[in-house]
C-alpha cells in the first residue's frame, strides 16, 4: 500500500464512527497539513457512500490545529443519500476536541463528459525545469516534502521576488501514486500560500476554510496548479485556485478564507 492509502486509513467502528491516526510526515512545520486531515475525513465520508466515490462538493471549517502523531476519531454521518449524490458530514475530533467539520457532497464522475466551458491551464515549463518547493524559502519546515513532489514556476519560487501573489507549478506523490478525486484535495491545500510571492517568508498560513469543486477524475501523472490572491485585509486573505491534469483537463477549482502573518513594515 502507498503511502498516502496507508496513511489515511482508518477502523470503521460502527454507526458512522472511525478511527485513526494523524501521520506526521504530513506537517507543515509542527501542524498537520490541513489539506492531509481534510482527506483522512473525507475518506471516512467515501466509507459511508461506496456508490459515489467522487467528492464533488466540499466545504470545510478548520476549527483548530490537528494533532501530529496523535490518534482520531472521524465521526461521519450521511445526512442525505439519492440516486446520483450522497450529502454527509465528518467531524473529526483529536484529544476531546474537533478540529475540524466538514459538509460534502458526493457523487461518481467515471462517465467523464466533455465539458461546454472549461478554465484553460496556465503554460509554464516542464517539471525537470521548475524548482522544488522549499521550506527556506516559506520560512517554515516542509515534513509534507518527504510525500509530495512540488515544484514551483522557477519566475515564482523565491519569496518575495515575483511581486504579486500568485504561484504555479506542479505536484505529485512521490511513491508514485496515481492522483484521484481524493487525492485532488489534498493537492488543492499542498502548495505554497499565494501571498509568499508578495510577501517573502509569510510561515505557515492556516486556513480557516476551503471550499473545493471537483470537476473530473485526473490523468495519471503530473498535476498542474495555480493560486491566486487579489483579496488581503487585516491578515485575511481569500486565495482561488485550480488544478489541471496531466492531459491539461480542468479537475479542480478551490477558494479558501486564511490567515497570514504580515511582515511588519517597521521590521
Amino acid at each position: 500500500m502507498n503511502q498516502f492509502d496507508n496513511e489515511t486509513r482508518l477502523q470503521a467502528n460502527g454507526e458512522g464512527a472511525f478511527s485513526g491516526q494523524v501521520h506526521p510526515d504530513w506537517n507543515i512545520g509542527t501542524n498537520p497539513n490541513g489539506g492531509y486531515l481534510l482527506s483522512l475525513a473525507m475518506t471516512a465520508l467515501r466509507a459511508q457512500a461506496p456508490q459515489h466515490p467522487d467528492p464533488l462538493s466540499v466545504t470545510v471549517h478548520f476549527l483548530r490545529p490537528g494533532l501530529a502523531g496523535q490518534p482520531c476519531r472521524v465521526e461521519a454521518p450521511v445526512l442525505r443519500t439519492g440516486r446520483t449524490l450522497t450529502t454527509g458530514r465528518a467531524t473529526l475530533i483529536q484529544d476531546g476536541s474537533a478540529r475540524l467539520e466538514v459538509l460534502a457532497a458526493l457523487g461518481d464522475l467515471g462517465a467523464g463528459g466533455e465539458p461546454v466551458l472549461a478554465l484553460p491551464a496556465p503554460t509554464i515549463p516542464p517539471p525537470d525545469e521548475c524548482t522544488v518547493r522549499s521550506g527556506d524559502q516559506q520560512g517554515v519546515d516542509l515534513p509534507l516534502m518527504s510525500r509530495l513532489d512540488i515544484r514551483l514556476h522557477p519566475d515564482e519560487a523565491r519569496a518575495g521576488s515575483v511581486g504579486r501573489a500568485q504561484v504555479t507549478g506542479w505536484i505529485r506523490f512521490r511513491d508514485g501514486r496515481p492522483p484521484d478525486t481524493l487525492a485532488a484535495l489534498l493537492f488543492a491545500d499542498a502548495f505554497p500560500p499565494s501571498v509568499f510571492g508578495l510577501l517573502g517568508m509569510v510561515g505557515w498560513v492556516p486556513t480557516v476554510e476551503l471550499t473545493v469543486h471537483v470537476r473530473r477524475r485526473p490523468a495519471p501523472g503530473w498535476m498542474l496548479g495555480q493560486f491566486r490572491t487579489h483579496d488581503l485585509v487585516d491578515g485575511r486573505m481569500i486565495e482561488d485556485g485550480a488544478l489541471w491534469d496531466s492531459q491539461g483537463r480542468l479537475v479542480l477549482q478551490c477558494r479558501q478564507l486564511a490567515l497570514v502573518r504580515q511582515p511588519d513594515p517597521k521590521a
